[in-house]
């Protein structure tokens, strides 16, 4: 087979660097394929020998795409180590900033990264596929107004967190400022624009892409499929909560498997090291970690929109879980192994976000002043868990008792689909590639296998040069480069 070299470079619509590696057997068809992360993360060690009020601080800055989730799991955190319990008022107020700024994040992904390859399609041209040719394709005012509601919600949430990215927010024992009653009324108005918006973009979805039958073929085909198990945060009732709860799996028959306290999570989860990447894969202790493979023998599980809403009950607010059931009804059921429909789940939690928000901005006690409790306990240890939009993210930090950090333990959202993302993409490259034929389109749908995930690479591990493009190398048997790609 002749040698041939095609670039993929930069990475494409995702936060991050990493690569894929495709191994072909004689006949030019995929033996196995691996997404390789060659970034290091070092969060861990930067924050030992801080004082533990500043890592609610430090981490944010881990990524700019998901600062809020790193702020409030540390702050989480932090109410653990210093054994001190918010006021009401001071969780509600967490919770609404939470759920607005979950609501924007959703923006994001399904508008900027996931849209594109089903609106323009998912073999269109390069040139195509990104957030210009999607308004080219829906028209400049449907683009205004996804622009108008992103830039609105990024607004609210820095009036609220001090900061859009990087927030100064939450405390130990509490946050940094409460709400007026004027603030409130203007968030009631603007979280009922919210939900018209949620409204309008999973009509979009249904639209162009439950409305076309080839689209849907593709979603519910066999080359995006992975029966897992599945983790999520969920509230006493079952039903899916961002910032607070238990932590619920269900096994690939949708039948509960663990309920679990956050702080107990070491006796449920454990990381496998990989010679391949600097990405640790996490598993299920009580199943263990069998490779790359799917099905109930495989320690595997998934995090993130279809994870929580496979491993809960349904949504807690109405409007979402209307949209719930007729995600879970139109794909045949729960637990739904249909890779692509992370994207519609995150719509439904794109609803229940903004549907959270109302609530929370309408409740009387939001405007209270009793939104701080000063922690007077000894710190030790804590651990604080939130459902970050990529999936179920752990803060664990040690302390000495004056409160300076000795140890910090991180499992980061995008951490715990690892293993998942890599059996995706093998599963997509075997069905797609045949022959040693491909083409960018092809390629595109490789990656769509993993953008589904949405995953934050440089949130789950961290390189100092940062600088390492996707690159898809095509092997033979013998492990010579066949194909060399670059995205570009």
């Amino acid at each position: 087979m002749a040698k041939q070299v095609i670039k993929i470079d930069p990475i494409t619509r995702l936060e991050g660097h990493g690569k894929i590696s495709i191994f072909l057997d004689d006949a030019g068809d995929v033996e196995n394929a691996y997404l390789q992360v060659p970034e290091f993360r070092g969060f861990e060690r930067f924050c030992e020998g801080r004082p533990a009020e500043e890592v609610a601080r430090i981490t944010p800055r881990i990524c700019g795409v998901c600062p809020w989730a790193h702020h409030l799991a540390a702050t989480k955190c932090l109410d653990d180590l210093f054994g001190v319990e918010p006021p009401p008022t001071a969780k509600k107020l967490r919770e609404l900033a939470y759920s607005i700024y979950q609501f924007y994040d959703k923006i994001i992904h399904f508008y900027f990264l996931a849209a594109p390859d089903f609106v323009c399609g998912p073999d269109a041209p390069a040139s195509e596929r990104n957030i210009l040719g999607l308004i080219n394709k829906v028209g400049l005012e449907i683009g205004k107004k996804v622009i108008a509601t992103y830039k609105d919600s990024q607004e609210l949430i820095q009036e609220l967190g001090g900061r859009t990215i990087h927030p100064v927010f939450g405390l130990p024992g509490g946050v940094s400022k409460g709400i007026t009653a004027a603030q409130r009324d203007d968030i009631i108005k603007r979280c009922k624009d919210y939900i018209e918006f949620s409204k309008f973009s999973l009509q979009i979805f249904s639209d162009i892409v439950l409305g076309n039958k080839a689209y849907v073929d593709i979603i519910v085909g066999d080359v995006y499929r992975m029966n897992s198990y599945y983790m999520g945060l969920v509230d006493e009732n079952n039903k899916v909560n961002f910032y607070d709860g238990h932590i619920r799996v269900v096994d690939p028959d949708g039948k509960e498997f663990a309920r679990f306290h956050p702080r107990d999570y070491r006796d449920h989860i454990d990381e496998h090291v990989v010679e391949w990447s600097y990405l640790k894969i996490p598993y299920l202790k009580a199943v263990g970690y069998k490779g790359i493979e799917d099905g109930a023998d495989s320690g595997l599980y998934r995090v993130a929109p279809l994870g929580r809403l496979n491993a809960s009950d349904g949504m807690a607010t109405p409007l979402a879980q209307i949209e719930y059931e007729k995600m879970f009804e139109t794909l045949g059921g729960k637990p739904a192994h249909t890779t692509l429909a992370f994207h519609w789940a995150r719509l439904v939690e794109l609803m229940y976000a903004a549907e959270r928000a109302l609530e929370l901005a309408q409740d009387p006690e939001i405007i209270s002043d009793d939104y701080r409790v000063i922690p007077t306990q000894k710190p030790s240890e804590g651990v604080g868990v939130v459902e970050a939009p990529r999936g179920t993210l752990f803060h664990h930090y040690w302390s000495d008792e004056n409160g300076m950090i000795t140890k910090v333990n991180l499992i980061v959202a995008t951490g715990n689909n690892y293993g998942a993302m890599c059996y995706s993409i093998r599963r997509a490259a075997q069905g797609l590639i045949k022959k040693g034929k491909i083409n960018d389109g092809l390629l595109n749908m490789v990656e769509m296998a993993f953008r589904a995930y949405d995953p934050c690479l440089a949130c789950a591990t961290h390189t100092l040069p940062g600088q390492t493009p996707l690159v898809v190398n095509i092997y033979d048997r013998d492990k010579n480069i066949v194909n060399s790609m670059r995205q570009g």
